[in-house]
């Protein structure tokens, strides 16, 4: 059955690949995101697009608002729009620590607030909260980026829930390794980050560790047949897991203590 589908973050990445796949399966597609300029391809693919800023709470609702008068409905919204700000937690400002939380959750949940409604009173709609293994296993020098996607994993728990007798489902997606700009963007800001302090040989060395990895990375489809899946689906899973290690390391994190989990990770970093 054909839906209408909301995608945040669509410029890039993985919600770029969502965008075009779901529309290739014949859905009506809304790719939205702040570079406006970077979806025009979309548009040749049958994308439909629209600017959205998920920190600005006026542009969230001239979206939603836009969709709706278009459409007259929401049937999927797919909350992709997020980034990585590594850095120490000594290190990072609380500016870039509040903006990381602004973008990854609190822009989550408004997008959220807003589609809500329409799905109640239709008494259907799917939220697919794209997390990250992230959201169950924290790195040195990620801290700010894992309070974020460990606080999706407990509101998107808290949500199904809640929406669950209006015949709402609440998924999440649990990306390992994925080919993005993603990694460049965390690393960058690391870097810059440690650049001049007393981590600067241990975040030179995570990054070294991180460098070896990208390479094996999983192409973004692999998350985007999760995304399909999940949408498809008549009783959906609450999670699904999918990309370069990630089913292994959610295994691990599962069955290890954390003093043996913590010596998995520093065992990562060359000596």
């Amino acid at each position: 059955m054909k839906k209408v589908i909301l995608i945040t973050g669509a410029s890039s990445g993985m919600g770029k690949v969502f965008a075009q796949d779901l529309a290739k399966e014949g859905h009506i597609v809304y790719g939205a995101a702040r570079r406006t300029d970077l979806l025009n391809d979309l548009s040749k693919q049958g994308v439909q697009t629209i600017s959205l800023d998920v920190t600005d709470d006026e542009s969230m609702k001239f979206c939603v608002q836009t969709i709706l008068e278009k459409e007259g409905r929401i049937d999927v919204l797919v909350n992709n729009a997020g980034y990585g700000s590594y850095g120490t937690i000594e290190d990072v400002s609380m500016e870039e620590a509040k903006r990381q939380l602004d973008v990854n959750v609190f822009g989550l949940a408004r997008m959220t607030q807003l589609v809500l409604p329409g799905m109640r009173k239709q008494k259907s709609g799917k939220i697919i909260n794209i997390s990250s293994i992230g959201g169950k296993i924290a790195t040195p020098f990620g801290a700010w980026y894992h309070a974020s996607k460990f606080a999706v994993e407990g509101m998107s728990d808290s949500l199904r829930l809640e929406v669950a007798p209006f015949g709402i489902d609440v998924v999440v997606i649990e990306p390992g390794g994925v080919k993005s700009e993603w990694a460049t963007i965390a690393y960058e800001n690391l870097i810059k980050t440690t650049e001049n302090t007393a981590y600067k040989d241990m975040a030179d060395k995570f990054k070294q560790a991180f460098e070896k990895t990208i390479a094996k990375n999983a192409e973004p489809q692999v998350i985007s047949r999760l995304v399909s899946k999940a949408i498809s689906a008549k009783r959906p899973k609450t999670r699904y897991v999918g990309g370069y290690m990630a089913k292994p390391a959610l295994f691990f994190r599962k069955w290890l203590g954390d003093r043996t989990m913590d010596k998995v990770l520093l065992s990562q970093l060359p000596k």
